[in-house]
């Protein structure tokens, strides 16, 4: 709970209970399948198929970026 409010919630006003999920399902797609978490080595909770970090300079780096920025994640494409 005291990640989604630090990370999250404290930077939005909300103006209803749709804008407040919204927030809640893009944080939480977020957290599960693009944040890195110490606790699990620096590791993804969701690891995407066939996905393999072998530190190789090939594919061409892209960003994303969720609730206006807030959030964002950058990773390799594959070769």
């Amino acid at each position: 709970m005291k990640t989604i409010r630090h990370e999250a919630l404290n930077h939005f006003v909300f103006f209803g209970e749709r804008h407040l999920r919204y927030v809640l399902k893009e944080f939480m797609a977020h957290y599960h399948a693009e944040r890195f978490h110490q606790g699990l080595g620096g590791q993804l909770i969701e690891r995407p198929d066939g996905s393999a970090n072998k530190n190789e300079a090939k594919g061409k780096v892209v960003c994303r970026s969720r609730l206006g920025g807030m959030l964002n994640f950058c990773h390799r494409e594959a070769a």
